[in-house]
């Protein structure tokens, strides 16, 4: 996932009812329409390459892709689409919230927990927490980054 991604809000996203005016964020900026997004929905064309670091590819020719569908405008928080194919990677986290969608996954954090995602499961990454993910069926979530 690329913290240099930039988009503002949800192509084709269709609003479940007429978006709030805007209200303020903390740092006075305006906040962002509200909008919806049906993330099954998204057709795999319209998921932009991801390309992985060859040294985190553990097994197989896992393919990542995913979308920036909201960044803040200080850049320390994103929203978005994700994908990745089967095989095994490794990686270094985030501070990240995810919905699984569709998929399933094993998740090993090193000195930690092994973490078995599904659909429907809502996981929480550490920081720097380093990972290993054996991905049984092309997984996708829904997240949200704060870095």
């Amino acid at each position: 996932m690329s913290a240099t991604d930039h988009v503002s809000q949800a192509p084709d996203a269709e609003p479940a009812a007429t978006p709030a005016s805007p209200s303020s964020t903390s740092d006075g900026s305006a906040a962002p329409a509200s909008f919806v997004v049906n993330i099954p929905g998204v057709a795999d064309a319209d998921l932009e390459p991801e390309p992985l670091d060859p040294e985190q590819i553990v097994s197989g020719e896992p393919v990542v892709t995913g979308k920036v569908l909201w960044e803040a405008p200080d850049g320390k928080q994103i929203r978005g689409i994700w994908q990745v194919t089967p095989g095994v990677v490794t990686d270094t986290e985030a501070n990240e919230l995810f919905v699984v969608v569709s998929g399933r996954a094993t998740i090993e954090v090193e000195g930690g927990p092994v973490l078995e995602v599904g659909p429907g499961d809502a996981c929480v990454l550490r920081e720097g927490d380093r990972t290993q993910w054996t991905v049984h069926e092309t997984l996708r979530k829904a997240y949200h980054i704060s870095l």
